[in-house]
């Protein structure tokens, strides 16, 4: 048995719930980015995040209404993606808080930044992975805006590093569930690919 859902018989908040309680677990998109007009640092979590394009490499994030993301965004045309990674849990949480416009996240929370290679937002220093970004573009979908980001420049911590592969079980991300619930790795399995040429022969076997 199953419960039918109509958006149009259902509050935005409502279907939002529904949405993002069963779209998981969803990457957490640590974007941080630069206000020109109080010469501070931005920085926010953003869960609907992924990758856009391979070549050229461009990454996605959603800004759900206009907050001071994508204000910044507009106006600089630069913004970095830092990982979300588990250890930073709680900094990450703090700079979902609706401070004052003008007010630093990075200050407010106490979070260590360092400077960008190539563009002017500061990365997060404690961040094991940072995709330094310039805008390609933007699309308004409703009370959203989807900004797509090439990718100009990317960092990874060397301690995650294992054979030339950053490795998940050292990142560690983070990502966001329903409600107030987020997700941690948890068991990580593995499964090759099969080529169409070998697909009798591996089902035969199994």
């Amino acid at each position: 048995m199953r419960i039918d859902f109509d958006p149009a018989d259902m509050s935005r908040n409502e279907f939002y719930k529904l949405l993002t309680a069963t779209v998981v677990p969803r990457p957490i998109a640590w974007v941080s980015t630069y206000d020109p007009h109080s010469d501070s640092a931005n920085l926010a979590p953003h869960s609907f995040f992924n990758v856009a394009s391979v070549a050229p490499p461009v990454v996605q994030f959603s800004s759900v209404g206009r907050k001071d993301t994508l204000r910044n965004v507009e106006a600089t045309g630069q913004f970095v993606v830092n990982l979300s990674p588990e250890g930073l849990f709680e900094q990450i949480n703090d700079t979902a808080t609706d401070f004052p416009h003008g007010v630093s996240e990075f200050e407010a929370a106490g979070i260590a930044s360092e400077p960008s290679l190539r563009v002017k937002p500061p990365r997060v220093a404690d961040s094991p992975v940072a995709l330094e970004c310039e805008v390609h573009s933007t699309l308004g979908i409703g009370d959203s805006t989807v900004v797509f980001g090439r990718v100009v420049h990317a960092v990874v911590s060397q301690a995650v590093m294992v054979d030339g592969h950053p490795e998940i079980s050292e990142m560690r991300p983070l990502s966001r569930l329903g409600k107030d619930e987020w997700g941690t790795l948890g068991d990580v399995r593995r499964l090759a690919r099969i080529r169409h040429a070998e697909w009798q022969g591996a089902a035969g076997d199994r």
